[in-house]
C-alpha cells in the first residue's frame, strides 16, 4: 500500500513533467502546493525556502494539511477566511501567525490562488506563498540587539527577514546585556510576549513580493504541464457543467472513508468526477485512470448484461437501485460488487450527480462499527447529498 507521501508525490508528478520540481526549487520564494483532489487536501510540494523557514523536512510536510503550522495564537477568523476562499475556489491574501517546528511563532503574508485544469475548468491545485513579515522596530534595546545579531551572524538579511518576528528571548542575549537591570529585562520580555497578539500587516513591498511569486510559480506550472498534455492555468478557461461545484466538493467528499464514486449526470456518458481513496484501493486504479470515464470500464467478459441493463434503466429514470455485479480490478482479477446507486439532486431539485457505493461481496457480511452494508451505503448517500445541496445553495446565493 502506498504511503501518504508517495500518493501525494504521484498526484503531483502525473500533472507535471519530471523537471518541474527542480524548476520550482530554483525559485527563491517560500511556498507550498496542495491538492484538493486528494483526501485531506494535503501539501504535495514544498519549496526549499519554505522548508528552511519552518524548520521541517520534506518528509515531515508532504502529505500533511497546512493546518500543521497553526498554533495557539493563530487567529481562527483568518483561518476561516482561507477555508472560505478554498471552498469558493478563489484567491486570498491575508496576514497570518504561524509556527515553526521548534514552536517559535512568526507573522507572514499568506497569498493563495487556485490552479485550474484547462480541459474541464476543475481546480487541481492551490498555490500558497508565504512572505515573512518584518515588524517596524520599537524602542527596545533587547529587540534591536537581537535583530542586529541576526544580520551579523552569517545568516544574512534573508535569515533576518525569516526570523525577525520571533517572540522568544534567548538567554544568551539577556546575559550579554550586562548593564541592563533585572526589571528592564523582565519588562522587555513581557513586551515581546504581548506583541505576539498584535496583527502584523504587510507593507507594499511585501505585498508585491507575494504577487510576483504567485505569477512566477504559475508560469512554471503552466510550462511544465505542457509536457504531459494535462494543461493548467491560473484562470478558469473552461467551466463545463458542474466543474466548479465538483471541485469544491473534493474536500468534503474526502472525509468519507467508504468506497464510492460520484458521476456527473449532466455530461455525456455520465463520467466519474470523483473517486474515493477506498475505491482506488479496491479497484487498483490510479485517480487519473478513473476520472472522466464511465463506470462500465469495471465490467468484463463475464459481467451479466441483464444487470448492466438494470443499472442503465435506473439511471435513465433517475431511480435508486442495488445490485450484485461481477466487476474487474485493474489487474483483471474479478470480484463480486455489492453496488448501490442513487441520484443526487442539487438545491433546485434537479438530478446533478449519481453516487455509486461499492462493497466487495466477500466483505459484505462484515459489519463496521455495528453497521450493516446497507446502512453504510445509505450513510454515504446521505453525506454526499448534504454536501451537494449545501454547496450548490451557497453558489446560488454568492
Amino acid at each position: 500500500m502506498e504511503s501518504q507521501l508517495e500518493l501525494c508525490e504521484e498526484s503531483f508528478d502525473l500533472r507535471y513533467s519530471g523537471w518541474v520540481r527542480e524548476a520550482l526549487n530554483e525559485l527563491p520564494d517560500c511556498f507550498t502546493i496542495t491538492d484538493p483532489c486528494v483526501s485531506g487536501h494535503p501539501i504535495v510540494f514544498a519549496s526549499r525556502g519554505f522548508l528552511k523557514m519552518v524548520g521541517y523536512s520534506r518528509e515531515e510536510v508532504i502529505g500533511k494539511n497546512g493546518r500543521m503550522f497553526q498554533g495557539p495564537e493563530t487567529d481562527r477568523r483568518s483561518v476561516m477566511v482561507i477555508r472560505e476562499a478554498i471552498r469558493e475556489e478563489r484567491g486570498v491574501q491575508i496576514s497570518l501567525l504561524n509556527y515553526r517546528k521548534d514552536g517559535t511563532p512568526f507573522w507572514m503574508l499568506f497569498q493563495m490562488c487556485p490552479v485550474f485544469s484547462k480541459e474541464d475548468g476543475r481546480v487541481i491545485n492551490f498555490v500558497g506563498v508565504q512572505v515573512p513579515l518584518l515588524r517596524s522596530p520599537r524602542p527596545s534595546g533587547l529587540r534591536l540587539r537581537n535583530e542586529m545579531s541576526l544580520c551579523e551572524d552569517g545568516g544574512g538579511v534573508r535569515d533576518a527577514v525569516f526570523r525577525c518576528c520571533r517572540r522568544e528571548i534567548r538567554s544568551d542575549s539577556i546575559l550579554d546585556m550586562g548593564r541592563a537591570s533585572f526589571v528592564e529585562s523582565v519588562s522587555s520580555l513581557d513586551y515581546q510576549e504581548d506583541e505576539i497578539n498584535e496583527p502584523c500587516e504587510a507593507n507594499e513591498l511585501e505585498t508585491s513580493k507575494a504577487s510576483a511569486a504567485i505569477n512566477n510559480i504559475l508560469s512554471v506550472l503552466t510550462y511544465y504541464s505542457e509536457y504531459t498534455g494535462r494543461l493548467v492555468s491560473g484562470k478558469r478557461c473552461c467551466s463545463t457543467g458542474n466543474a466548479r461545484l465538483v471541485s469544491s466538493l473534493n474536500i468534503s467528499l474526502g472525509r468519507i472513508k467508504q468506497s464510492f464514486v460520484l458521476t456527473d449526470a449532466l455530461l455525456p456518458e455520465i463520467p466519474i468526477v470523483y473517486a474515493s481513496e477506498a475505491f482506488l484501493k479496491l479497484t487498483g486504479y490510479a485517480r487519473h485512470e478513473v476520472l472522466g470515464r464511465n463506470c462500465r470500464f469495471l465490467s468484463g467478459n463475464d459481467t451479466d448484461p441483464t444487470t448492466q441493463f438494470q443499472i442503465k434503466e435506473c439511471i435513465r429514470t433517475h431511480q435508486a437501485c442495488t445490485v450484485r455485479i461481477l466487476n474487474y480490478r485493474k489487474d483483471r482479477t474479478s470480484f463480486w460488487n455489492f453496488l448501490h446507486i442513487s441520484p443526487v439532486r442539487n438545491a433546485s431539485g434537479k438530478v446533478a450527480f449519481f453516487v455509486g457505493i461499492q462493497i466487495d461481496d466477500r466483505c459484505k457480511s462484515e459489519e463496521t462499527h455495528g453497521l450493516s452494508p446497507e446502512t453504510r451505503q445509505r450513510s454515504v448517500v446521505g453525506a454526499v447529498k448534504i454536501a451537494v445541496r449545501g454547496l450548490s445553495m451557497g453558489a446560488s446565493t454568492s
